[in-house]
């Protein structure tokens, strides 16, 4: 909890441990309504991937308009822009108006917004926490965030669609992002150092640091292994709720907050490490869980024994993707980092985004199961290829870590 210790940071953290609970609320309410209005495991790819595909293809372009901007000013004005997302889904859901076509629309919008937001909000923590030093600790505790909303966000979304409607979940993550808006605005930072050239040499820059820095492009290749394939269950959660184990919002709020709880185990790990080392480590062995957890879950027909696998899953996944992230920006010049943290969002909800695609498209085909089958045996592949080169990565990571 070392970065703690730092105001700026705490103010952030606590602001964005509301805005995080809301978002997850809206994640888990807007997948049961496009599910309970239209029935369609395609129709639940399709909306996810609109949340999340815009992040692959503005994503590294934003980290480079970013990169020359007044990153605060921008992520407070973003925080406006999402909430009203938020309040004007949830009027139109509380007003019936509401239909397959504009969920849709809500959700690309919503993607694009999250194209600039993560960005902005990972590219500062290491100016609220002031020293270089303290930035691993910072990033695993801004995760242990998401992951407790993941934990906590779900349940509570099933119990209020139970007992009011999804309009009111929509309309407390509008109220959320309002929490992280006004924090924001107490804290005082000096502004870091801004990009200098034009878009295209700044963003020429960060595409050549990135694709020759080999570390770099191996951790970038582990986000679009496992966001491609084992973070697709997120997208056929409705499915296995009502379809496998007969049960109803309320169930798909358990099987989201098992995942939470174990993504919130695998940042209290990760929070403790401080070599690079011990983070890879940490890394490989989430790679090679999240490839057995998918396989279980999906041939799982006791919900018991699918609340274990989907802890394991989240805590796999998680690891992944907050271990990635962590020893990217570890590695990142100052001067580079929106850039890097961009081409990090991209991978992850990119791919994410296009996994999901797929995974609603094979399970219309084929089953929900069968579908996960595929994405743990392509994931078995990558990880046999990984612990080939675990040596050699962990080697020049601990190279390219050096302060800038």
């Amino acid at each position: 909890m070392r970065a703690l210790g730092h105001r700026n940071f705490r103010v952030y953290f606590f602001g964005q441990a509301i805005s995080v609970i809301g978002s997850w609320i809206q994640q888990v309410a807007l997948s049961w309504l496009v599910y309970r209005l239209t029935g369609s495991a395609a129709l639940l790819g399709v909306t996810a991937f609109c949340a999340l595909f815009p992040q692959l293809l503005v994503g590294p372009l934003a980290g480079a308009w970013i990169d020359k901007q007044d990153k605060k000013k921008w992520l407070i004005g973003i925080q406006g822009l999402l909430a009203l997302q938020g309040f004007v889904l949830a009027t139109l859901t509380w007003s019936r108006l509401i239909d397959a076509g504009f969920l849709v629309f809500m959700s690309l919008t919503l993607g694009l917004l999250n194209s600039f937001d993560t960005p902005l909000r990972q590219s500062l923590i290491n100016s609220f926490v002031g020293r270089r030093e303290d930035l691993p600790n910072a990033l695993a505790l801004n995760a242990m965030l998401f992951n407790i909303g993941r934990s906590i966000g779900p349940p509570i979304a099933g119990l209020l669609v139970g007992l009011t409607s999804e309009a009111a979940c929509f309309a407390i993550n509008g109220c959320s992002y309002l929490a992280l808006m006004t924090g924001l605005c107490f804290i005082r930072i000096p502004p870091p150092p801004r990009a200098t050239g034009s878009m295209r040499e700044v963003f020429r820059e960060g595409v050549h640091y990135a694709w020759h820095t080999w570390p770099v492009r191996m951790l970038i290749l582990t986000l679009v292994a496992v966001n491609l394939t084992a973070s697709a269950y997120a997208v056929l959660l409705p499915v296995f709720a009502k379809s496998v184990f007969a049960g109803d919002a309320t169930t798909l709020g358990w099987l989201w907050g098992a995942a939470g709880c174990g993504a919130f185990t695998s940042t209290v790990i990760l929070a403790t490490r401080r070599s690079e080392g011990e983070i890879l480590s940490v890394l490989i062995h989430g790679l090679v869980i999240a490839t057995a957890a998918t396989v279980v879950f999906a041939i799982s027909r006791a919900l018991p024994l699918a609340l274990l696998a989907m802890a394991a899953l989240g805590s796999g996944i998680s690891v992944c993707n907050v271990g990635v992230n962590m020893l990217l920006q570890s590695m990142a010049p100052e001067h580079l980092r929106g850039r890097i943290v961009s081409f990090f969002t991209s991978a992850r909800s990119g791919f994410d985004a296009i996994g999901g695609l797929l995974a609603g498209l094979l399970a219309s085909a084929l089953s929900a199961g069968h579908t996960l089958l595929v994405e743990g045996g392509v994931l078995s592949l990558f990880a046999v290829y990984l612990l080939t080169q675990r040596e050699r990565l962990l080697a020049t990571v601990i190279e390219n870590h050096k302060p800038r």
